[in-house]
């Protein structure tokens, strides 16, 4: 390709739109511009980029045995409705009404619609294992785009769905996935940390995140620098500190004027550590109230206690509400004597007492609290946040937070959907079996966006050459067809795309400094520079993006090339 006859649109100047680096960068690269808020159209190079990630996942979901398919973006509202998502995945689903008053969905992932196919035909264990997979655009309708193509309502995803007799073989399809996304992301170029993630709103019994480690990743990440263990925040244990076993005593009421929040009483004249106060949370759960206790030094994890109650669909309980259930408002709450609510609590909490929490009389405390004399707790669970420098629950090393960016992730599903769809069969014993599920998805789109987030410095993108637009850029500084160098340019660009190699051939009349810049913002893998007086001595410059300047000889580079393409 030929500069002149491409469309590579960079800018010198940032976009205010863009806050992170890799998003000002596809911007001012010219790969991507915004349509609308979380909606992009991909220019040339950035195609050519993102279908290079596309092969590279293609190849190994093929690889692994998966079979590519391509399903519908749009989807019978009805098999919303039986997996139960319709209600829980309501505040991101696009819907629309045809004109027979039909109702659809716009797909935002596609477990419904392959387990419909498969219980269609499905009928024996001798059809099973089955792994699918499609490369498809997704749609979601995204409360707060940003980021760019990190959190887009419209981008594209490779989701997989295996199908399997048992919850051995489908730890085997597990397991398969797991080592094929290792393998992809190594090959993007990408430095990726596996961790246990929480199932969310795909539900399933457990999963994993393949995340990027990035200090503008929306994710955090909660791992030991042994390395024995890493988990996203939402889903991270440590191991729990031992629960408050201060002096018993009777309880005892005491006045908190002003106070409202465990800070508040931790100062004097009460002087009650953190740590020692029983925090008291009101939700409603599908409109039930129900009361959660943590330590005061601690924050709910609300993806734990979904997990807890089983159901995302809860709320947290307004002032007026909290005071028509408890008599009391926020900062004065607590769960002594409580018997018409369920109380779930922390495990930090398990055993401890001479505890303080809200009489549930405004402006009153309670000392001396037991937790086992005192509560009545309708489930323990582990609900709060890890926090840095906890133990780590394998080693007991000190864990470390740190944020990252998810491009992947891999569910163990169980028999949620083809229970919910009927994707039965008939097993080797004669009796009738809903299909072990696993589902696997890769953001194509936000992994591209990972790449640059991990890859660039300050004159611009650095690609590795297994994603690159183009891997060479040959850069002569004097473009008359009739010169020397535009005549070595040309000679070198037809070589290496004989090789196959993706070559872009600047050939626009302008100034070097131009042409660096550019070369350097868009980060082609390697530049090769021609000028006058390096050319004079029968020698070309080649210079690896990122790397040092190094002259060799003309009739050299196209094998120097070659070496460095195939070293990676």
């Amino acid at each position: 390709m030929r500069w002149t006859q491409a469309y590579i649109p960079t800018l010198k100047e940032t976009p205010a739109e863009a806050e992170i680096v890799s998003h000002k960068l596809l911007l001012r690269a010219g790969l991507i511009r915004k349509l609308s808020g979380g909606v992009y159209t991909f220019l040339p190079l950035g195609l050519r980029a993102l279908r290079k990630v596309e092969q590279i996942v293609r190849e190994e979901m093929d690889r692994a045995g998966a079979l590519e398919v391509l399903m519908p973006v749009l989807q019978p509202q009805e098999i919303w409705q039986q997996s139960g998502r319709f209600e829980t995945m309501a505040d991101v689903l696009y819907k629309l009404r045809d004109r027979t008053k039909r109702d659809w969905v716009l797909g935002p992932t596609h477990e419904e619609v392959i387990t419909t196919h498969v219980a269609a035909e499905l009928s024996s264990y001798r059809q099973l294992p089955r792994n699918y997979y499609q490369i498809q655009v997704k749609l979601r309708d995204e409360i707060r785009p940003r980021f760019g193509l990190m959190r887009a309502k419209e981008f594209i995803m490779k989701d997989a769905y295996s199908f399997d007799v048992s919850d051995e073989a489908s730890q085997v399809s597990y397991q398969k996935m797991y080592d094929a996304y290792s393998r992809i992301f190594a090959r993007c170029g990408l430095k990726t940390i596996a961790v246990e993630a929480d199932t969310g709103a795909i539900g399933g019994k457990f999963s994993h995140e393949f995340m990027v480690p990035a200090e503008t990743g929306e994710n955090e990440v909660a791992h030991c620098e042994k390395g024995d263990y890493a988990a996203n925040v939402e889903k991270a244990s440590s191991g729990l500190p031992a629960p408050k076993v201060l002096p018993g005593g009777e309880l005892q009421k005491f006045a908190t004027p002003g106070v409202q929040t465990i800070d508040d009483l931790t100062k004097a004249p009460y002087n009650v550590p953190g740590g020692s106060q029983i925090k008291t949370l009101v939700f409603l759960v599908e409109s039930k109230p129900v009361l959660v206790l943590l330590r005061g030094e601690d924050r709910l994890n609300e993806a734990k206690f979904a997990g807890t109650i089983g159901t995302t669909v809860f709320r947290a309980a307004t002032a007026e509400e909290i005071f028509d259930g408890l008599g009391a408002h926020p900062g004065s709450l607590g769960a002594v004597s409580v018997s018409k609510y369920p109380v779930y609590a922390d495990e930090c909490l398990r055993g401890a007492q001479g505890m303080t929490t809200g009489a549930n009389e405004d402006g009153f405390h309670v000392r001396n609290v037991s937790m086992e004399r005192d509560i009545k707790v309708k489930q323990w669970a582990e609900l709060r946040m890890v926090k840095e420098g906890e133990p780590c629950p394998k080693c007991g090393q000190p864990m470390k937070i740190g944020r990252a960016i998810e491009v992947g992730h891999v569910f163990k599903l169980g028999t949620k959907y083809s229970d919910a769809l009927k994707a039965l069969f008939l097993a080797e014993d004669g009796k009738q079996r809903p299909a072990i599920m696993g589902c696997y998805g890769i953001g194509i789109t936000r992994t591209l966006q990972a790449v640059i987030e991990q890859c660039n410095d300050k004159d611009g993108i650095i690609w590795p050459i297994s994603v690159a637009p183009y891997t060479v850029c040959i850069t002569p500084l004097t473009v008359s067809p009739e010169s020397a160098l535009m005549k070595e340019a040309e000679k070198i660009y037809a070589e290496l795309t004989a090789k196959g190699v993706d070559v872009i051939l600047d050939d626009r009349d302008e100034r070097a400094g131009v042409k660096f810049k550019d070369a350097d913002l868009i980060g082609f893998p390697i530049r090769i520079g021609l000028g006058e007086k390096s050319f004079a001595k029968g020698e070309v410059e080649i210079k690896p993006r990122g790397g040092a300047l190094t002259a060799v000889k003309a009739d050299e580079v196209v094998g120097r090339v070659m070496e460095m393409i195939r070293a990676g």
